[in-house]
């Protein structure tokens, strides 16, 4: 954080609140803080996903917590799914964080700009799908599948979970609120993982960590209310827009 201008550390810390928001009001969200810390700052593509990671460990927490004080992670099939999200986790995140070392900051950028697309495509898809038939999960070798999948690209990049998985959850069919319960209990696993494996390269500048996470950790709490007292669409449309402006300047920053 050592030279850091105020305009950056103040610009990292709204985006990590407002990260924070996107990640229990929309699912996606949780990328902000990792574009910021990559745009904004000198840090390597390594430090980037472990400092960004490392903030998710304590977001995950409080966001589980709060869907199981509302009832969503009570219910059976919600359960279920998040466990089978978690389990998977354990495998795919540690291969995401080996292939973040092999990964230059060009090609970070590259595959973060991507990345921020085809999570803002996948929100639209989600918003303009008509709600299935069915309120049924997905059966558990699905989402064991994608689970380990979105673990691999969180591992790399550093983020959460349910940037992607929310998204996905929503387009097998499963409710938005129980789909971003299931979401956040992934979310400890991967962050968790994730931080162990990061730490061991040395790859978390703490200080940034805490100007993110603590902003992040106050959205998270204010995203929840949102997700259940107010329609969240005009919030969904600014996330789109802002990732599809972000996705070509991320691909070319780097």
């Amino acid at each position: 954080m050592a030279g850091a201008s105020v305009p950056v550390l103040v610009a990292l810390g709204l985006l990590g609140l407002v990260g924070g928001v996107g990640i229990t009001a929309v699912g996606p969200g949780g990328v902000l803080p990792t574009i910021g810390l990559f745009a904004l700052t000198g840090l390597t593509p390594a430090q980037v996903a472990g400092t960004a990671i490392v903030t998710h460990v304590a977001t995950g927490i409080l966001a589980t917590a709060a869907y199981t004080r509302s009832g969503q992670l009570r219910e059976p099939g919600t359960r279920r799914t998040a466990l089978v999200l978690a389990v998977s986790a354990v495998a795919g995140t540690p291969l995401g964080v080996l292939v973040n070392s092999y990964v230059s900051k060009r090609m970070f950028g590259l595959v973060l700009g991507v990345f921020v697309a085809g999570v803002a495509g996948l929100v639209w898809f989600r918003e303009h799908r008509r709600p299935a038939a069915s309120r049924a999960h997905p059966p558990t070798v699905v989402v064991a599948g994608m689970g380990c999948a979105v673990a691999v690209a969180a591992g790399v990049v550093g983020i959460g979970g349910p940037m992607l998985t929310v998204p996905l959850l929503v387009a097998l069919g499963v409710p938005v609120l129980e789909s971003l319960a299931s979401a956040q209990a992934q979310s400890v696993v991967i962050a968790g993982v994730g931080t162990v494996g990061y730490l061991a390269q040395g790859a978390v500048d703490w200080p940034l960590a805490v100007l993110v996470g603590v902003p992040e950790l106050a959205g998270v709490l204010l995203g929840w209310r949102i997700a259940h007292a107010l329609p969240t669409r005009h919030l969904k449309y600014a996330l789109i827009t802002t990732l599809l402006a972000l996705a070509p300047y991320l691909a070319l920053h780097g």
